[in-house]
This record gives structure tokens, C-alpha cells and sequence, in this order.
């Protein structure tokens, strides 16, 4: 700890900020919204916040435990959720995993995991202004990743509870199956504007609702 300096990325005076998507909700609205039933519902889950943590499974896993309640998943490309629903840990790689919790307690989150973490060799990464987590869901929301991405995405391949990295169109993005009505992206910043409007553009035979 004596040789980490930590910095608090939320300013104080409670400043307007923009989620990645924003200025793409501007310049490019859905087309003929509202004009046929949606066949496809999209959201963005905007301004969560997201630690990447990379380190020994046991020694994470009693630090998460004792900070969070949770452990960490067992099986790769595993993911899971709090009793809220509001907080989830996935598994990226034999020693990485990316933690999501509500927009504000990052900063916290962070401190106190290093300190239950003490001097165990690890690494905890705050990403959330890198990325953000796009919502797919709608009766066609599995046709529509179906056209984006290579991975298998039936649900005896990819059931509940499962998420694995992987291209969308010519994106990396994080794929995630928390419930059976809904897929979740998690995607670079740099990429969100890109992956939003090829959402659109696959949606569009379906009918899209945009939910803001």
C-alpha cells in the first residue's frame, strides 16, 4: 500500500458528465422510432463503475469476500451477481477478473480491497471511464448478435450466467448473458459510438427501442 498512490477520478462539486454515448444519442437517433413494434430493445448502462482485477485466485477471492460478500466465479467465462443484482464479477482469464458495481463506489471499492489485500502480489485497475456496458434485449436480440459476432450465442452454448471476450463487427468487446431476456456489451469507450450504431443498423429489420 505504501507504494500505491491512489486518485479519486469522481470530482467533487457534482459536475455534469456525459455517458460514452451521449453525443452518438445526438447525432444519430434511432430511425422511424416508435414507427413499428421493436423487435429489439437497447440501453446503455452508463457511468458504472468497472475494477479489473488481476492476482492470485485464493488471495482475491478472501479479499472480495471479505469487502464485497461475493466470490469470485469458479469455472472460466463464468459470471456472477450480488443478492441486488447490482454488482457482478466476471471471469476474464486464469488470473483476471472484471468487477461492476453502481457508478460511485469504484473509488472505495478500490481502497478497500487493497487494503484487505495488504502486501499479496496483485493488481487492481479502475477502467471506468475506459468503458461502458450496452444492454441487448427483445426477441430478437439474439439474431441481431448472431449477424455482429462469431462466437456461438445459442443457449446451449451460451447459457445464463456466462460471458466471454470476444469481436463484435470489428470490435472487442466483453459478452455477457446475465438473465434470459438480456445480453449485455461491455466495450472501450473509443468503440462505443462504432458498436451503437451497428446495433442500430442490425436492429433496424426488427424494430429498435432506444431506452435512455
Amino acid at each position: 500500500m505504501s507504494n500505491v498512490r491512489e486518485f479519486n477520478t469522481v470530482p467533487e462539486g457534482n459536475p455534469q458528465v456525459e455517458s460514452p454515448l451521449a453525443w452518438s444519442y445526438r447525432q444519430h437517433p434511432v430511425p422511424g422510432a416508435g414507427s413499428q413494434r421493436a423487435g429489439v430493445t437497447l440501453r446503455e448502462k452508463a457511468l458504472l463503475g468497472h475494477l479489473v482485477l488481476r492476482g492470485g485466485a485464493i488471495v482475491l477471492d478472501e479479499a472480495v469476500r471479505q469487502v464485497l460478500d461475493m466470490n469470485l466465479p469458479a469455472k472460466p467465462n463464468a459470471l456472477v451477481f450480488d443478492d441486488s443484482g447490482e454488482r457482478s464479477i466476471q471471469w476474464l482469464s486464469p488470473d483476471e477478473w472484471l468487477l461492476i458495481v453502481p457508478g460511485g463506489e469504484e473509488c472505495t471499492l478500490e481502497h478497500a480491497l487493497r487494503e484487505a489485500l495488504g502486501d499479496a502480489h496483485f493488481s487492481i485497475v479502475n477502467a471506468s471511464g475506459g468503458q461502458t456496458v450496452l444492454s441487448l434485449s427483445g426477441e430478437n436480440a439474439r439474431e441481431v448478435l448472431m449477424k455482429s459476432i462469431s462466437y456461438d450465442v445459442h443457449p446451449s452454448a451460451f447459457p445464463v450466467g456466462k460471458g466471454v471476450t470476444t469481436v463484435f463487427a470489428k470490435a472487442s468487446v466483453v459478452l455477457r448473458r446475465p438473465s434470459e431476456a438480456e445480453w449485455e456489451l461491455v466495450v472501450r469507450r473509443s468503440f462505443a459510438d462504432y458498436c451503437y450504431r451497428w446495433l442500430l443498423d442490425a436492429s433496424s429489420e426488427y424494430g429498435v427501442d432506444l431506452q435512455q
